[in-house]
């Protein structure tokens, strides 16, 4: 079978030879890998002038909903894409880290837009930054999509994942993407972009493919474009430096393979819950996959004193492990991806030993179904270094299953061996002393990406070393490519210009769609809150009337809450205290002022949502006169559930002042305000 790739809103098939992928297992013919002959140059112009309008056009909301009805429509055809998962190597289990999860990114990018970006089409950074001291001059930054392609170069080792945890975020920023999976899985990433066409949710020219190499692509990119790159740290390098890329100032993004470690703590004794922890997340890490994972644990930091026991406890479990057709059931790791990956590692193996490392373990080739020779099987290989300062273990990287085991003497020495990766994707310390875990983190932290702190009190609901997150960053420093992907609304960043605004509030608040303070508002006779959610406007207000706070209302408040704060009731503490006399309850001007603003009778406002951002600026005293100015600041609309009254969040800006027009007390509540009936 000859893959073919997707370009300009067809399927192209390469007439040269192509790279012949072999399965992992038997080492049979699976498919015929070649793009020559594509026109970079016009899958450049389709993205940008096609895909990107046609993504651009619908806001955050609504390329969220494509992407949840895309992963809905994948996790329906899944079990689909499992059997070519096997031909690389992979396990049920390996596979499911792959296919669902990366489905899972799907929806977890989806509910994310929803819940946390507004329903248009631009970001707001930030809240206005005033620029002079009469506020009639303010700043803002603005995020909007950038006008070109992400392309998206993919390792082999997660075909489905990698593919699509990178167009999660670019598709919800609104970039189109050209997806450039590695040679030697592309038939899975393949398989699985047949089926996202095949759904036709998202619109023509968002997502391209290109199964082989990428000819001239970089050379016909330029400042509106991105690159994200994922794979090993010297591709990358080279890569970056392409002539054009530096010259157009292209962004370049680039997560790859790092020397990530885990750190037992001194305070761990063996036959304690964080010792059996930490020899499982290494195990763990050094079989899924194969230990093909840019995130899997290369070094085993451990206190000298309790190296033999950590490395007899994984040998014992490494024993263990089945090799074999990860179709199997019984088999717990499957091969390489292939033999060539398989000579890879061997020789590195043999750098490593050559530089002071011991073979400490090496488990039995003993398969259940595979050939040994034509497929890409590894054992599990564990060497130690017993002078790590001399080890090559902090330069070299065996991409397979092996890890090297290394003491330490103090905490200071464990940090600085950690260090020695220059810089890191994840790293794992293990303890229960929250002391020592501390003094781990913070001399392991400028070093790494992420950092897992594992002990008995989180490890059942730990999702482990291994596992990037869509809510948490996926990147690190140095050698780990000084990028950053997925971190919930951070990973959009890469696909957005950031843009300062500097304007008078009421422009600011017309480019902004939200109400900015100080600028022009709309008053009008009907109360706002008699108005459906599409009859408000934004900058629409309501002043109230006046009220004077009297002594009463304060016991009285007092006596209602049980609120006796001396600065309410005691005059004597009172005196001497920074406001010189007894003053209000802040709570109780926040209820005052809802009297003051809220239309008692039943309407469109269906519940209060919350409160936010709220600021007492000034003491209220008894005898002062408060004045209420409710404004409409933004407007979200929601998609009702089954059975749900259609209704929108709508964000009010409140101003307290008082009789000297100072302002008292500023926030912000959400109500829940019906739609106007169909």
């Amino acid at each position: 079978m000859k893959l073919k790739s997707y370009a300009v809103g067809a399927w192209y098939e390469s007439p040269a030879p192509g790279v012949v992928v072999r399965d992992a297992v038997y080492g049979e013919p699976v498919a015929e890998v070649g793009s020559e002959g594509l026109d970079f140059a016009e899958m450049v112009r389709h993205a940008r002038e096609v895909g990107g309008p046609n993504l651009r056009r619908h806001t955050f909301h609504e390329r969220a909903a494509m992407l949840r009805a895309l992963a809905e429509y994948l996790h329906r055809r899944k079990e689909e894409f499992y059997p070519l998962s096997h031909k690389t190597g992979a396990t049920r289990q390996d596979s499911w880290f792959d296919i669902d999860g990366g489905i899972g990114t799907l929806f977890s990018y989806a509910s994310l837009a929803r819940r946390e970006l507004p329903n248009r089409k631009f970001l707001l950074e930030d809240e206005p930054i005033p620029l002079s001291k009469q506020g009639g001059f303010l700043g803002r930054h603005l995020l909007v999509p950038k006008e070109g392609v992400a392309v998206h170069i993919n390792a082999y080792n997660f075909p489905v994942w990698g593919m699509l945890e990178k167009l999660a975020p670019s598709l919800i920023a609104g970039v189109p993407a050209i997806v450039k999976p590695a040679t030697q899985t592309a038939y899975l990433t393949e398989a699985v972009f047949r089926a996202i066409l095949e759904s036709r949710i998202l619109p023509e020219g968002a997502v391209q493919l290109v199964c082989g190499g990428i000819g001239d692509l970089f050379e016909h990119l330029n400042e509106q474009d991105v690159v994200s790159f994922t794979g090993s740290a010297a591709t990358g390098r080279r890569l970056k430096a392409h002539p054009n890329l530096i010259a157009q100032a292209v962004a370049f993004n680039m997560e790859a393979d790092s020397l990530n470690c885990a750190v037992l703590g001194r305070s761990v004794e063996p036959g304690e819950p964080e010792f059996r922890l930490f020899v499982e997340e290494v195990v763990r890490e050094m079989t899924i996959k194969a230990g093909q994972r840019c995130t899997a644990i290369r070094r085993v930091i451990v206190p000298m004193e309790k190296a033999e026991a950590v490395l007899e406890a994984l040998k014992k479990a490494l024993a263990e492990t089945t090799l074999g057709d990860p179709r199997r059931e019984e088999v717990r790791m499957g091969p390489l991806v292939g033999t060539a990956q398989r000579a890879e590692v061997r020789a590195v193996l043999e750098e490593l030993q050559a530089k002071g490392c011991e073979l400490a373990f090496e488990g039995e080739l003993e398969l259940r179904g595979g050939d040994p020779e034509k497929g890409g099987f590894m054992p599990p290989t564990l060497l130690y270094s017993p002078k790590p300062w001399e080890s090559g273990a902090h330069d070299l990287e065996p991409f397979g299953p092996v890890a090297t085991l290394m003491p330490y003497r103090d905490l200071d020495e464990a940090i600085a061996l950690a260090r020695r990766g220059r810089g890191s994707l994840v790293g794992t310390i293990v303890t229960h002393d929250p002391q020592e875990a501390r003094t781990l983190f913070f001399g392991l932290a400028t070093h790494h990406g992420r950092l897992l702190l594992l002990n008995r009190e989180n490890a059942k609901e730990s999702t482990g070393h291994g596992s990037p997150l869509p809510p948490l960053v996926h990147g690190g420093p140095g050698r780990a490519g000084g990028g950053q992907e997925l971190g919930g609304v951070r990973g959009l960043q890469p696909y957005l210009q950031r843009c300062a605004v500097q304007a008078d509030p009421t422009t600011l608040m017309v480019l902004s769609d939200e109400y900015v303070r100080g600028a022009r508002v709309k008053e009008d006779v009907v109360h706002p809150f008699r108005k459906y959610f599409e009859d408000l406007e934004i900058g629409e207000s309501l002043l109230t009337h006046r009220r004077t706070v009297t002594e009463a209302d304060i016991v009285n408040f007092a006596n209602v809450t049980g609120d006796y704060f001396y600065a309410h009731v005691d005059e004597l503490g009172a005196k001497d205290s920074i406001f010189g006399s007894r003053v209000a309850h802040g709570y109780f001007l926040i209820s005052m002022a809802a009297g003051l603003f809220v239309h008692p009778a039943p309407g469109p406002v269906l519940a209060n949502y919350g409160l936010e951002r709220l600021r007492f600026i000034e003491p209220v005293r008894a005898g002062d006169t408060l004045q209420a100015r409710l404004t409409v600041k933004s407007k979200t609309a929601k998609d009702p559930r089954p059975g749900e009254r259609p209704a929108g969040v709508v964000t009010w800006a409140v101003e307290l002042t008082n009789q000297e027009g100072k302002t008292v007390a500023l926030y912000e509540i959400l109500t829940l305000v019906a739609r106007r009936p169909a």
